[in-house]
């Protein structure tokens, strides 16, 4: 009779433990149960006969002299692919150290992916203090740790949870194996770690795009750093994403005071103005804070004639000083949306969609995220800046968010701040547009980063999570979010690096150094830091030293794997940039 789900035990001992698991199991669950030693030698120890028997009444298979660092290799096990690979208490034997320790458990993870099926499990269990985790009571240093997330990572896996393991619940188990030796591990305070694969990391790419401006037709590139966050459709009507329920708890509530107007235009992401007009949009916002593009083709359609013009290739997008950007704000459509024949005073129009800025990689700010702007006409008398303000505070101050009131010559608005991201929002009379409209009248705009806000209501450590591919993040929120968010990769491993060079301060970007670190490293760099800035007496260059947190909150990410990202940043630095690595 077929089973269920296939499990397969290495690293036996006396197979107590596989025979309990065995019988408590139940009759769909088939056990394959291993171990390293001879058959004679394994049969020397008290109890073997016996739970050998057990298993083999309930029709599980014994395997002897099986090494589970090369699972594959074994001939009764090259062609079977099993749920779920348990090691319990896994060890070198005799007085090996935690290096040792910690090759073995590498060795074992990357034979185990080998036999495990694709939504499949590993079990480690390891003494209490072992593993490395803030689950272990006390936490040892990590260096004097079996540091068995990192070890699970070498081989794609995360560790997504931890149990207490409840040795009283199998009849029978008499752990054995200690330093080789026919006494048992310290089971008491003892950790089953449980680890999951996790998907591949994806290595960013440039994207033909195509957008139509009115009569024009533009083509471009966009900056591989951004390939990530296109075409994601999380506000689409079928979308259960975090940031789609934001949006649609926010239009709920205004909806209670205004009436609101949802438009459905989809804008496109490629604007068409100069840099005082987007400057103008967003107070803070800066030159080289926008990704300006420069266009590989563009066509004009009218009815007399189609016109191209060609655009030399270039790697460089910021140097070009054409008028195309992709949008940093919403804000740039105010315009199109009060023009519009349907616009009227008293109601509100929302709408939503992606911005673009070129910000410097830390763990609080995304280069791409959804915004929610709402602009509407009010009479003046009915203060609508600070009804607004009012609205949202009642919403919003249970998140730890306030308002800051901010009066700029004629320019009066309100920001609001969260203590991670101050400014991620702002609620602003828009004086240079409504002055053509009739007196007594007042535009009012407000627009907020949605994912921000969506980190904050669901408890999202970290923003990256929010465009995780990985359907674990979005089946949280199906078929509706069930409180704050619950990690799937548990305690990932971090990893500094620095790197250094020297560079011409008349012609360095910062920004630009942090794109390039985006795209080398597929955004799995958390934070960068600059440590130390040395300029030459003499010379004139000067000298940079960054410090890169490496840590992915959805995937596995080992030490050999960031030492080939370092690498392929520093390839990359030098090709594309006018600087000398030390």
């Amino acid at each position: 009779m077929s089973k269920t789900r296939e499990v397969l035990l290495v690293g036996e001992g006396n197979f107590s433990f596989s025979a309990a698991l065995s019988e408590t199991a139940g009759d769909d669950v088939g056990v394959t149960a291993t171990c390293f030693q001879s058959e004679n030698e394994t049969y020397r120890q008290e109890g073997v006969e016996l739970n050998v028997q057990r298993l083999r009444e309930r029709g599980s298979v014994v395997l002897f002299e099986v090494d589970c660092t090369c699972l594959k290799e074994h001939e009764a096990l090259q062609h079977h692919l099993f749920d779920c690979v348990i090691f319990n208490f896994p060890h070198c034997g005799r007085k090996s150290g935690v290096k040792k320790n910690r090759v073995l458990l590498m060795k074992f993870f990357l034979s185990a992916v080998a036999v495990l099926k694709d939504n499949g499990e590993v079990h480690v269990t390891l003494c209490n203090g072992q593993g490395g985790t803030p689950c272990d009571s006390p936490m040892r240093e990590w260096h004097n740790s079996w540091q068995v997330v990192a070890m699970a990572a070498e081989a794609g896996l995360i560790l997504s949870e931890i149990r207490p393991f409840e040795y009283e619940m199998y009849q029978g188990y008499r752990c054995t194996g200690y330093r080789s030796q026919d006494k048992g591990f310290h089971v008491e305070g003892a950790l089953t770690h449980i680890f999951t694969p996790s998907l591949p990391h994806t290595v960013p790419e440039k994207l033909k795009m195509e957008k139509t401006l009115g009569k024009e037709t533009v083509c471009f590139e966009l900056p591989a750093e951004l390939s990530n966050y296109i075409n994601r459709n999380f506000l689409g009507q079928q979308s259960h994403h975090p940031v789609k329920t934001v949006q649609e708890q926010l239009h709920r509530e205004l909806k209670s005071i205004w009436p609101v107007c949802t438009i459905n235009e989809d804008f496109p992401e490629l604007v068409n103005c100069l840099p005082e007009t987007l400057e103008a949009c967003h107070p803070t916002l800066t030159h080289s804070e926008v990704y300006w593009i420069k266009p590989t083709d563009t066509y004009v359609f009218d009815q007399s004639e189609t016109k191209q013009n060609d655009y030399e290739s270039t790697d460089d997008q910021q140097s070009f000083t054409g008028s195309y950007a992709l949008r940093p704000s919403l804000l740039l459509h105010v315009q199109e949306i009060t023009q519009n024949e349907d616009f009227s005073p008293g109601t509100l129009y929302a709408v939503s969609g992606l911005v673009f800025q070129r910000v410097p990689i830390c763990p609080i700010r995304s280069p791409a995220f959804h915004q929610l702007l709402l602009v509407g006409m009010f009479p003046v008398e009915s203060h609508p800046l600070q009804c607004f303000q009012d609205c949202l505070e009642s919403l919003l101050i249970p998140y730890d968010v306030s308002f800051e009131e901010v009066q700029t010559g004629l320019e009066q608005q309100v920001w609001i701040n969260s203590k991670m991201l101050p400014k991620f929002g702002r609620i602003t009379y828009l004086s240079s547009i409504s002055s053509a409209v009739d007196e007594g009248l007042q535009l009012v705009a407000v627009s907020v980063n949605l994912d921000h806000l969506a980190t904050l209501i669901f408890g999202i450590s970290d923003w990256r999570l929010l465009w995780s591919a990985d359907p674990r993040f979005l089946k949280h929120f199906e078929p509706s979010p069930l409180g704050l968010f619950s990690p799937f990769s548990l305690y990932p491993p971090s990893y500094l690096h620095d790197i250094s060079f020297w560079m011409d301060p008349e012609n360095y970007d910062e920004l630009d150094f942090h794109a390039i670190v985006r795209e080398a490293s597929c955004g799995v760099v958390k934070n960068v830091a600059l440590v130390d800035r040395f300029r030459h007496p003499h010379m004139g260059h000067a000298s940079l030293c960054y410090r890169l947190t490496y840590q992915s909150s959805d995937r596995a990410l080992s030490n050999s794997q960031v030492l080939g990202l370092q690498n392929q940043l520093r390839r990359l630095l030098a090709l594309r940039m006018q600087v000398t690595l030390r």
